[in-house]
C-alpha cells in the first residue's frame, strides 16, 4: 500500500508537469498543421487556467522534490511551463496602454464624453477581467431571429440572423460577416459577440454568404450587397437605423466587409472593424505565412479560382487595399502578432495606408494573439479586443457629432 502511494505521489505531479508543458508550449511555437493551430489559438487565451496547472504542479513538485530526480526535473519543466503561460499576462499592460494611447489619438482624448453615459455604464470597465476568463463573460437576454432567408441560389438559401435588445426600438446597426476561408461557416459563428453587442443597444446582423470552391469571387459580395439590400428594405420591420451602420468581419468576413465598406454607395457606412482579415489577396499569395498549417494558396485558389498570374484582375478586385482613398469610413484594425494565417504585417501596412490618405484608423495589435483568438469568447485576448471594440463603435454609432463620410 505504501509503495502504491509512493508511485501516485511522484505520477500525479509528473503526469501535471507535462501537461502544463506540452499545452503552454504553444503559446509560443507556431503550428505547423491543422490539429495544432486550435492548440496554437487556445493555449494564450485560457493562459489563466494554465497558470493554476502549473501552480498545482510546482507546489506538488516541491512537496516531494528530495525524492528522486524525476521529481527534480518534473519540477523544471513545471516552472518553465508557468513563464511560458505567464506571458500573454505580461504582455498585457504594454500592449493595453499603446491601444488607449492610439485611440486618444485619433479619436481625441475626450472621445469617451461624446458617448452616452448610459452607453458608457454597459462597456467593461478594464481590459482584462480575472474572473471572467474562469467564469465566463456574462451574457444578457436578447431577442434573437435565426434563419431570415434574404436569397436563394437555386435552392440554396441565403440567411440572416437578427440579435436585438429586449425592448422594441430604433437601433443603430452592426452587420457582421463570418470567417472560414471562404469555404465554411454560417451566420451562428461567434454568437457569444453577437449575443453581447446586441444588449449593447444594437441590431446586430449576421450576413451568410455562398461558399468556395463552388462558387468563386465575386459571389461572396455580390451576396452581400444582396443581403443590405434586404436590409434597407426592411429596416423598419427589423428595427434597423439606416444612418448608424458599421460592418465587421472576422478573416475571410473581414476582407469582404472592408471590400464592401471601402466601396459602395447602397448604404452609409460610419465604421468597419477588421479583425485579422486579408487586405491585398496577391501579396498573401506570393508571401505565404511559415509555418502554413491551413495552406493559404489553396485557399485562395479555391476563392478566386486561380492563381494570381492566370486572375490577376480579380485578386486586384478583391483586395481591399485597392480600393483605399480619402474619405473611408473609419477603420479599427485587429490584427494577432504571432499569426499564421492572415500575418500582422498586412494589417500594418493597410493601417500606414489609410493614415497617409486621411483616413481614421486605429491598429489593435495583439503581440501574443493567434488566428482567431475571439473564438474563445471570454479569453485574454477577446477581452483585450472587445473593451477596445465596444467603444469604437459607440463612437461612431451613438456620437451625435460624428459625420458620415460617405
Amino acid at each position: 500500500m505504501q509503495i502504491k502511494i509512493t508511485i501516485l505521489s511522484l505520477l500525479i505531479p509528473w503526469l501535471l508537469s507535462i501537461v502544463g508543458l506540452l499545452m503552454s508550449i504553444w503559446i509560443i511555437l507556431p503550428a505547423p498543421t491543422i490539429s495544432l493551430l486550435y492548440l496554437a489559438v487556445g493555449t494564450p487565451e485560457i493562459s489563466p487556467w494554465l497558470i493554476v496547472i502549473n501552480a498545482i504542479a510546482i507546489l506538488l513538485n516541491a512537496l516531494i522534490i528530495n525524492q528522486s530526480r524525476v521529481s527534480r526535473l518534473s519540477l523544471i519543466c513545471s516552472l518553465l511551463a508557468m513563464f511560458i503561460s505567464f506571458l500573454p499576462l505580461l504582455q498585457l499592460p504594454t500592449a493595453n496602454a499603446k491601444i488607449a494611447a492610439d485611440f486618444q489619438r485619433i479619436l481625441g482624448v475626450d472621445y469617451l464624453t461624446k458617448i452616452p453615459e448610459s452607453t458608457q455604464a454597459k462597456f467593461r470597465d478594464r481590459a482584462f477581467i480575472l474572473i471572467d476568463a474562469f467564469r465566463g463573460i456574462p451574457l444578457k437576454k436578447v431577442r434573437i431571429d435565426r434563419g431570415i432567408e434574404f436569397a436563394n441560389y437555386n435552392g440554396e438559401k441565403l440567411q440572416l440572423n437578427f440579435y436585438r435588445p429586449l425592448e422594441i426600438g430604433k437601433y443603430p446597426t452592426i452587420i457582421i460577416l463570418y470567417g472560414g476561408g471562404w469555404r465554411k461557416g454560417n451566420p451562428d459563428d461567434n454568437e457569444e459577440f453577437s449575443r453581447y453587442m446586441a444588449a449593447q443597444g444594437y441590431c446586430v446582423v449576421a450576413i451568410d454568404y455562398r461558399h468556395s470552391p463552388k462558387y468563386h469571387f465575386p459571389a461572396q459580395i455580390e451576396d452581400v450587397k444582396t443581403a443590405l439590400a434586404y436590409l434597407k428594405t426592411h429596416a423598419n420591420e427589423w428595427e434597423i437605423d439606416l444612418e448608424r451602420i458599421a460592418m465587421l468581419g472576422r478573416s475571410a468576413g473581414a476582407q469582404l466587409a472592408t471590400l464592401y465598406a471601402y466601396n459602395s454607395d447602397l448604404l452609409p457606412i460610419r465604421a468597419v472593424v477588421n479583425y485579422y482579415g486579408p487586405n491585398n489577396l496577391t501579396m498573401g499569395y506570393n508571401d505565404p505565412p511559415f509555418p502554413d498549417p491551413l495552406n493559404v494558396r489553396s485557399i485562395l485558389r479555391d476563392f478566386i479560382g486561380g492563381t494570381p498570374k492566370e486572375f490577376p484582375e480579380l485578386y486586384d478586385r478583391a483586395s481591399p487595399a485597392n480600393y483605399v482613398k480619402p474619405k473611408l469610413p473609419a477603420s479599427l484594425l485587429v490584427y494577432a502578432g504571432r499569426d499564421r494565417v492572415v500575418q500582422p504585417k498586412f494589417g500594418r501596412g493597410m493601417y500606414q495606408k489609410l493614415q497617409s490618405t486621411g483616413n481614421r484608423a486605429i491598429l489593435l495589435e495583439i503581440p501574443w494573439a493567434e488566428h482567431a483568438f475571439d473564438a474563445v469568447f471570454n479569453g485574454v485576448s477577446n477581452q483585450l479586443a472587445l473593451y477596445y471594440t465596444e467603444r469604437f463603435l459607440a463612437y461612431f454609432l451613438l456620437s451625435s457629432d460624428v459625420l458620415i463620410t460617405k
